[in-house]
C-alpha cells in the first residue's frame, strides 16, 4: 500500500499562527497609512483655513483708516476707509455744510449717490475716539468727522454735509476721506464672527454687545478658544499704524493643532 503524505496538526496550528501575525501585521499597516494620510488631509486643510481667514483679515484690515483700529476682548474693530482724494477748501474758521474736493472716482461717487447715510467724511491726524464719535453728525460741532447728507456733486468736486460743521484741524496733505460703518472680528468659544452693518459705539464692543444688533456670518468653528489675539500700534511719524493677530486652529480628528500669526501694515496716511 502507497504511503500517504499530509500536514501534521502542529504544521496546521503554526501555518494559521503565522497568517494571524501577517493579518495583524498588514492590518497595522494600513491602519497607520489610512491614519497618516487623514492626519495629512487635517494638516493642510488647516493651513489652507489659515490662510484664507488671515488673508481675508489683512485685506479688510489694508482698507481701514489707521486711527480706527481698536482691539480688546477678543475681537478688533475698525472703519475702513472707502476712498480719498484732496480738499480744496475744508470749514475749519467757520461752519459750513460744503466741502470742495477734488473729484472723486466714479465707483467712490457711485457709491455715495446711491446712499450717502452710509458714508462720512474724515480729515486726518486725531485720536481714536473721534472716529466713533457720531455727535458731529446732528450739530454744528468741531470735529474731524462728519455725516454725508446727500453727494452734492461728488464727480464735480462738491460733498454736502448733514448739517452745518467746522472741522477742528486741516489735513497736512488736504486728504480728506469717506469712510464707511464700523466692522468688527471677534471669538466666541470656538468661533470666529465677522460683524457689521451696526451703529457707531463710543467704547469697543464685545461679542455680546455685536450678537444683539450687527449682521454676521461665521469665518471660522475650529478654533481653541480665547485663542484670538490682537495688539494694534498707531501710525506715528516715524511709520505705519502696525496690527498683529494670531488664533489657533484645532484639528476635528486628533489632538494637533496649527497656530496662524500675521502682521498688517496699515498704509492709509495722509
Amino acid at each position: 500500500m502507497p504511503r500517504q503524505h499530509g500536514f501534521t496538526l502542529v504544521e496546521l496550528v503554526m501555518v494559521i499562527v503565522l497568517l494571524g501575525i501577517v493579518a495583524t501585521i498588514s492590518t497595522q499597516f494600513v491602519n497607520l497609512s489610512v491614519r497618516g494620510a487623514i492626519d495629512l488631509g487635517d494638516r493642510q486643510q488647516r493651513a489652507l483655513q489659515g490662510v484664507v481667514i488671515s488673508e481675508q483679515i489683512t485685506r479688510e484690515l489694508r482698507e481701514a483708516h489707521p486711527l480706527s483700529v481698536r482691539a480688546g476682548n477678543q475681537c478688533i474693530e475698525w472703519i475702513s476707509a472707502r476712498g480719498a482724494t484732496t480738499y480744496k477748501t475744508l470749514p475749519v474758521e467757520e461752519v459750513s455744510r460744503d466741502v470742495l474736493i477734488s473729484p472723486f472716482g466714479e465707483s467712490v461717487a457711485d457709491a455715495i449717490r446711491n446712499n450717502p447715510a452710509r458714508f462720512r467724511l474724515a480729515v486726518y491726524g486725531y485720536s481714536v475716539s473721534n472716529f466713533y464719535d457720531s455727535s458731529g453728525d446732528a450739530a454744528p460741532i468741531s470735529s474731524p468727522v462728519s455725516a454725508i447728507e446727500d453727494d452734492g456733486n461728488v464727480s464735480g468736486g462738491k460733498v454736502s454735509l448733514t448739517s452745518a460743521h467746522r472741522f477742528n484741524a486741516r489735513s497736512p496733505q488736504k486728504r480728506i476721506y469717506v469712510l464707511e460703518g464700523p466692522v468688527s472680528i471677534c471669538q466666541n468659544r470656538d468661533t470666529l464672527y465677522r460683524f457689521e452693518n451696526y451703529g457707531l459705539m463710543p467704547t469697543q464692543p464685545s461679542f455680546v454687545d455685536l450678537n444683539n444688533t450687527a449682521d454676521h456670518g461665521v469665518m471660522a468653528a475650529n478654533l481653541i478658544a480665547n485663542s484670538f489675539r490682537v495688539n494694534s500700534r498707531p501710525i506715528s511719524l516715524q511709520r505705519s499704524a502696525v496690527v498683529n493677530f494670531e488664533f489657533v486652529l484645532k484639528a476635528q480628528n486628533s489632538e494637533e493643532t496649527t497656530r496662524v500669526s500675521q502682521e498688517v501694515q496699515i498704509r492709509n496716511v495722509p
